[in-house]
Formats: structure tokens, C-alpha cells, sequence
């Protein structure tokens, strides 16, 4: 009888201390949310260092230090034109520690093939907006988006034009630009928008479609030509260049930016990340970065964010059936 009591207590303390262990990794979903952040997050950006939307990451991320009191280590996760970052965000546990910077593409992808859908992340806000540009190398002998597209008439599918990558929005500007001019480009996909100027720049391809904040510093510094932004109405950041409505190809297209993290996360952590993304996006830092970089920054709630993103997950299946 002893020993059976011995055995008892015995287990009765490894069940206390296996609940405890849980608790502290997180299993205790009202502690841990109370406690919320704990330690350091982890920021994933789907794109390269050095592009638009991992400016805009970083930027954010040090405004999102300040309020939530602990350092993120922004990751950035490249490959097949979002595909890799996003995957791997959504697969990451809903515990408010992995957050990331969601593009565009998230209303894309799924269309493609891929299984990534805005309803396998927690949407904390939408952050920006950015056009798109069509830019040429300076030492490019095409001077207007006429004499472009007038080359691409001439040699059609020969006319390469980096991007982003394979499915992703500026591969889907290209295309676009292509069909409202009456012209097939090349499209040549990069791991984001940061080598996809480096290639514009160096000549490896006729032309570059980018972000303003990815293409405008290359064209400030003289390295690249914009032709064209894809926007309702000319840029800040590059008040010279014409839209290409206004050069008579009527395409307005370009990114989207929001911060995000898996779905199912703790209503009291989504409500914490909320209003801690809210106040970093609306902070005279980031709209300053942003304006800077020709991009429009935003700062919606999760509500509003969550409704947009699900109405252009709608519009981008409407496009990909035609």
C-alpha cells in the first residue's frame, strides 16, 4: 500500500509539473495572453532586403518595438513571388511571436494554385498602398513608354521586363500593361523587387516593373528611367513622370500591403497587435518613409482590412478566370 501511495504522489507531481510546462509555453491561453509579449517576435517579409515591401517592414518594425516593449527580428523569406514567405507565416503557431508583412499576393495566389487564402491569417490593419512603374535602364535607348512599346510591337514577346516573380503583382502589371497597350512582353521573375531593379539597372533586361519606393531611389540617383507610374494620378515621389493613362494606355494597377500573422490567434494578443500596428502606421516615421518612398500610407482596422482583402481575393478570381 506504500508503495502505492509513493506511485500516486509520484504521478500526481509529474502531471502538475507537465501542466505547468505547458502553461509556460503557452497552453494556457488566458495567462499567456495576459502576459503578452513575453520575449522577442519574429517579423517575416516575403521579399528580399533592400525592396518595398521589406522597407516597409523594417520601418514598422521599429515603430512596433517601442509600443509592445520587445525586439523583432524581421526574417526575410523569399521565393516563388510570395509563395515561401506566406506559407511559411501561416504555418507558424497563432501565438502573436510570428507576425509578418501580408502583399498583395495573398489575394493572388490561391488563384494560382497555391495554397495560401486571406482567411489562414488573423489581418491586424492594412499599412500602404504603392503604384506600379515601368522603368529602363539610363543608358536605355527608349526615352518614352511610346518608344516602348513600339519596340514591343516590333519583336513581340522578345522585350523582357524584370519583376518580382512568377505570379506575383508586378508580373501581373506587366501582363496587364502588355494587354491595354495591344503588345506581349517578356516577363523575367526575381526574388523580389530589390534584385528586379538590380537587373534594370545593370541592363540585364530591357526594363524593370516596380514599386515606387523600389524604383524611385534608382531613378533619383540617375541609374534608371521611369517611363510611367500605373496610378490614377501622378506620384509625389516622382512628380515628373506622367501616368500611363495620360501617355494613353489606361492601366491603374499596383501593390498592397498589411501586417498579419496566422489565423486562430488569442483574441486579447490580436487585439494587443492591433493597436500596436494602428498606432505604428499612423506615427509620423512611418507616413514620412512612406510618402518618401512614393507609396500611400494607411492605417485600417482589422475589420475594414479583413473586408478589402476578401473583396480583392474575390476581384483577382474574377481576373484570373477570363
Amino acid at each position: 500500500m506504500r508503495s502505492r501511495r509513493v506511485a500516486i504522489a509520484a504521478l500526481a507531481v509529474a502531471t502538475s509539473l507537465a501542466v505547468t510546462a505547458c502553461a509556460n509555453r503557452g497552453g494556457g491561453g488566458e495567462t499567456s495572453s495576459a502576459n503578452y509579449p513575453s520575449k522577442d517576435l519574429t517579423l517575416i517579409v516575403h521579399a528580399g532586403a533592400g525592396g518595398g515591401s521589406d522597407l516597409t517592414a523594417r520601418t514598422l518594425a521599429k515603430e512596433l518595438e517601442s509600443d509592445l516593449g520587445k525586439s523583432i527580428v524581421v526574417e526575410n523569406r523569399t521565393g516563388g513571388g510570395g509563395r515561401v514567405g506566406l506559407t511559411y507565416l501561416k504555418d507558424r503557431p497563432a501565438d502573436g511571436y510570428s507576425i509578418g508583412f501580408i502583399p498583395v499576393e495573398v489575394a493572388m495566389l490561391g488563384h494560382q494554385g497555391a495554397d495560401i487564402k486571406p482567411d489562414q491569417y488573423t489581418i491586424l490593419g492594412q499599412v500602404m498602398n504603392a503604384p506600379a512603374t515601368l522603368s529602363v535602364p539610363a543608358e536605355s535607348p527608349y526615352q518614352t513608354l511610346a518608344e516602348f512599346v513600339a519596340a514591343a510591337k516590333a519583336a513581340p514577346g522578345t522585350i523582357t521586363v524584370a519583376n518580382s516573380g512568377a505570379g506575383a503583382i508586378w508580373e501581373a502589371a506587366t501582363l496587364a500593361l502588355g494587354e491595354s497597350a495591344g503588345v506581349t512582353f517578356k516577363p523575367v521573375p526575381y526574388d523580389g523587387g530589390a534584385p528586379a531593379v538590380a537587373a534594370g539597372v545593370s541592363g540585364e533586361v530591357k526594363a524593370v516593373m516596380a514599386g515606387v519606393s523600389e524604383s524611385g531611389a534608382a531613378a533619383k540617383d540617375g541609374r534608371l528611367r521611369v517611363l510611367a507610374v500605373l496610378a490614377p494620378e501622378r506620384v509625389a515621389a516622382l512628380p515628373d513622370v506622367p501616368t500611363g493613362k495620360e501617355l494613353g494606355v489606361d492601366v491603374v494597377i499596383g501593390g498592397w500591403g498589411l501586417m498579419g500573422a496566422p489565423a486562430n490567434l488569442p483574441a486579447e494578443v490580436k487585439q494587443r497587435l492591433a493597436d500596436a500596428v494602428h498606432k505604428a502606421a499612423s506615427s509620423a516615421t512611418f507616413t514620412d518613409v512612406m510618402t518618401k518612398a512614393g507609396n500611400t500610407p494607411m492605417a485600417t482596422s482589422p475589420k475594414d482590412a479583413t473586408a478589402f482583402t476578401q473583396a480583392e481575393f474575390q476581384r483577382f478570381g474574377e481576373i484570373y478566370q477570363k
